[in-house]
This record gives structure tokens, sequence and C-alpha cells, in this order.
């Protein structure tokens, strides 16, 4: 048995070498370059070091955002396919769906959740997702599981885990997350500069929506509504609502929360009372009727934005982790700058 392990091991370990990528097992994470050459590259994700010696030629994506990330990058020819809902596929501001092409070149492997058997029919050799974004503990659906089957694992910087005996989310600000995304999968697959001009052009984006938000003006307070009757699902300081909001020129009522996706209680939220709230728009349960529960429940009739029927609706892919998350800003914050001036 100890032997037969063993193979295995060995096994799982030429094949994940195979797709060309492997922990790093130098001090530094650190590997001499051929002569020219862009590989072998090593980058950190979630704390872990990891070297390329070439892309991912197989990438399974879980997620409508952590798709994007990769159509945003021009990566659909690394990509075996994508694992998603129907709300994939939320349009712009001109009716049309961002990176459009790219579902459209792109196979849609599965609308429920991913499984190793998927992965592994479409022989992936890179899995994309993050932390309660397709990874989990309690499914066995795990970097480290899907490393004993010889395929490789980047985690949503959004979703990593901020404590080793906390299953709390977050290590750094959300759109920083964002960027340090872009960034580093710009390494792994030797689109740095296409990378970096994305950055560059979603941080122009975010300055020019904080850029029409008064210097000297009250940030209104906002609450983000994500689903839930008996106690609400919202954002904390690590989810990317916290940015969209604060970018936005709200002040975001739960930003003492130090992780992502989170409950509270209603008492919580009645006690900050929120002059604008925020609803995350996916799912069998929608955005109207979410506004109709919010706007009929007792406890809240008080709360200001219940009062003055302030609720403004992002798209799920909005708020996540995803290339759509300056235009959220640019949206919330044209919102705001009406709610401050009536």
């Amino acid at each position: 048995m100890r032997t037969a392990r063993t193979v295995t091991a060995l096994l799982a370990a030429l094949t994940l070498t195979g797709c060309g990528a492997k922990v790093s097992d130098t001090p530094d994470g650190k590997q001499s370059k051929a002569a020219g050459g862009h590989y072998p590259v090593t980058v950190e994700n979630c704390g872990v070091r990891t070297t390329y010696d070439k892309a991912p030629q197989r990438v399974v994506t879980n997620d409508v955002g952590i798709a994007e990330i990769m159509f945003a990058l021009g990566l659909e020819d690394h990509m075996a396919g994508y694992v998603a809902p129907d709300y994939r596929s939320s349009r712009d501001d001109n009716g049309e769906a961002p990176w459009k092409s790219g579902y459209g070149r792109t196979k849609w492997l599965s609308k429920k959740e991913i499984t190793k058997e998927l992965v592994l029919d479409a022989k992936a050799d890179l899995v994309f997702a993050g932390w309660n974004y397709g990874f989990g503990e309690g499914n066995g659906f795990t970097p480290e599981a899907l490393k004993k089957l010889g395929v490789g694992s980047y985690v949503l910087t959004e979703s990593c885990h901020n404590g080793t005996t906390s299953k709390a989310r977050g290590v750094m600000p959300p759109l920083e997350a964002l960027y340090t995304d872009l960034e580093t999968l710009g390494k792994v697959f030797n689109v740095e500069d296409r990378a970096a001009k994305l950055v560059e052009g979603f941080k122009k984006r975010v300055a020019d929506a904080q850029a029409q938000v008064p210097k000297d003006g009250r940030a209104p307070r906002v609450f983000l509504y994500d689903d839930g009757k008996d106690k609400p699902l919202t954002a904390g300081a690590f989810a990317g609502p916290h940015d969209i909001i604060t970018k936005a020129g709200g002040d975001h009522v739960m930003k003492d929360l130090k992780d992502s996706w989170v409950t509270v209680g209603w008492e919580t939220v009645v006690d900050r009372d929120p002059e604008v709230i925020v609803i995350n728009n996916y799912g069998e349960v929608g955005a109207e009727e979410k506004k109709k529960f919010l706007m009929s429940y007792p406890p809240l009739a008080n709360v200001s934005a219940i009062k003055n029927d302030r609720v403004f609706v992002l798209d799920y892919v909005d708020l996540v982790e995803s290339p759509r998350n300056p235009a959220a800003i640019a949206a919330l914050a044209a919102y705001l700058k009406g709610v401050r001036e009536r």
C-alpha cells in the first residue's frame, strides 16, 4: 500500500509538472530563466508561491466574475471552459454583455457546481476559482485535492483566507485584489502589457468617478443587501462592494467587518440606519422581489433608505471581484450624487 501511494503521488507530481506549474522549492521562489525567455516565472497567490514553466493551456474557471477576468486579459484560447449560472449574461449600459466574444468562444461547461469530475473531463491543467467561489473544505473541492489529481489551481485574491484558524476571507482592499490578480495572471500567461493597460484604464475610470464626488460633502450611509430574510447576507471590508461604495462617495456601514461576504442581524442594519441600500441582483430571487421584501419588512420601516425609497440595484458580477467593478463605482457615484443633491 505504501508503494502504491508513492507511485500515485509521483504520477500526480509528474502530471502537474507537465501542465507547467509546480510549487516553488527554492528558498526565494526564484529560478533562472532561459536567455531571452519569459519562463519559468514564479508568482505568489494567497501566500503560496508557484512556478510556471509555461502558460497553462486548459484553464477551467468557476463563476462569472472569474471568467471575465480571463476574458478581459484576452485569454480565451487558454481556456477549456467555464462554470457559471444563467446570470453570467448580465448586460452593460449599452445592453450588451461585456466580453460577449469571450463567452461566445469559450465552452460553457456547467450551470451548476464545479466538480473534480467536470475538471478531469475537461482535461484541465489549471482551475481558477475562489474560496466559496467553487473551492470549499466542505465539498472536498480544494487546491490540495486538485493537486493530487495533477491539476493546478489559482485562487481568486478576494477570497484568500486571512488567518490560519479562521475561515474569514480577505487580505487586501477589494480593488487592489482585482489589480493583483490581473497583474499576476499577466505574468503567468505572458500578457503583462495587456494586464498593465487594463489596470491603468480601470484606475483612471475610478479616479474619474471619484473626481465627481464633493470633497467637502457628507458621504451617504450605504448598506449592501445580498439576500436573506431572517438575517441579511452583506459585504464586509474585503468584498467588492466595500470599495465600490466608498470610492463612489458613500459610507459603507459594514466597513468594520474584517471579512468578505458575511451574515449580520437586522438590528445592526437598523442601528446603522443606511440612507441608501444597494441590492445585489442575481439568482431566482431577483432585485424586484428583494426590494418588495425590504420595503415591506416591518423592522426596517424607519430606516432612512426605506422611508425615502433610496434603493439602487447592481448585478452580482458588478459586486464580486471582476473587471466590472470600476464601471459599478461610476454608476453608484452618479446615483449618490443625486442623493446628495436632493
